[in-house]
């Protein structure tokens, strides 16, 4: 199992998503997704996915 970090232009972390689809659902939401990065297994072992990339919908 792999995630992946999300960041915008500024080097800020906007998400960790496990999947290509949900970095796909974020950007097609607007997020301003600058560069994804895939997680070490380290850090990927303390990472948990508690919602949906909805959650990161900021406009509801």
């Amino acid at each position: 199992m792999h995630f992946y970090s999300c960041f915008d232009q500024k080097g800020q972390l906007i998400a960790r998503c496990q999947t290509s689809q949900e970095i796909y659902a974020l950007r097609h939401m607007g997020r301003p997704i600058a560069e994804v990065r895939k997680m070490k297994a380290e850090e990927a072992v303390v990472c948990s996915l508690t919602g949906s990339p909805s959650d990161f919908n900021e406009e509801i």
